[in-house]
């Protein structure tokens, strides 16, 4: 596995990978927006070698007020959610996380 892939790249070829002609029927992952303003991210693991695995709750609250995330588990997907500028770091989060389970 390569270790400086891009993190968006990472989620993409996941995604790829789960793809089986029907896991991709019922599930995926979104990228959302929040009013605070900021991102949501949920990865669906039903189906995927992620299945049933959790993530107990990680937060990072930096210097500027709207500088921050949050990752965890829920429901059997991955959830996170972050500020305007941190959209990267809850990409990077699950590529971290899906890279400390192999």
């Amino acid at each position: 596995m390569v270790k400086n892939v891009d993190a968006l790249d990472f989620l993409v070829s996941w995604y790829n990978a789960q793809c089986n002609g029907d896991w991709e029927h019922d599930f995926g992952f979104e990228i959302g927006t929040l009013d605070n303003p900021g991102f949501t991210l949920k990865v669906d693991l039903k189906g995927s070698a992620l299945d049933g695995k959790t993530l107990d709750r990680i937060s990072h609250s930096l210097e500027a007020e709207q500088d921050w995330w949050a990752c965890w588990t829920e429901d059997n997907s991955f959830r996170g959610v972050g500020g305007p500028e941190n959209l990267r770091s809850l990409l990077e989060a699950f590529r971290d996380w899906v890279r400390s389970l192999s």
